[in-house]
């Protein structure tokens, strides 16, 4: 029953997920790349959306904090890692790189590909590419 409960709430978190990035317009590649354009035609869409999700994922943090535990989980887990690294850089900077290209990141990536077409399905592609030569070549 855990599992199910677990599986329960992974859904309707990314469902919840999934709806509000389609509804910010983060599905739609020129919504990204028209914030990313600060010299040419930009569009502050993404700005508005961002102001709006930041202090929304502040607060739900520290009221999560205070409980005793997590819904699903035994105990809170937090990455072990803290210290800010090449390979953390140039991880930040070839994300950085492929979404100012795209117009895409990963979340709103999946969001559409109900409704994207073969350009998403390429890049969904590349993206999984990149995760398996990335694990083999750092040997994790």
């Amino acid at each position: 029953m855990a599992v199910m409960k677990k599986l329960a709430m992974a859904f309707l978190a990314g469902a919840l997920f999934g709806l509000g990035l389609s509804i910010g317009g983060m599905t739609r590649p020129t919504v990204v790349l028209g914030f990313l354009d600060v010299a040419g035609h930009w569009q502050p869409q993404l700005a508005f959306l961002m102001a709006a999700a930041v202090p929304t994922a502040a607060l739900t943090y520290r009221l999560a904090w205070r409980r005793q535990r997590p819904w699903c989980e035994a105990t809170f887990r937090q990455p072990a890692a803290r210290r800010i690294d090449a390979q953390l850089l140039a991880g930040a900077a070839l994300f950085g790189i492929g979404w100012g290209i795209a117009g895409y990141c990963p979340g709103p990536a999946l969001a559409a590909l109900v409704v994207g077409g073969p350009a998403l399905w390429v890049w969904l592609a590349t993206m999984l590419a990149g995760w398996w030569l990335t694990d083999r070549l750092l040997g994790r």
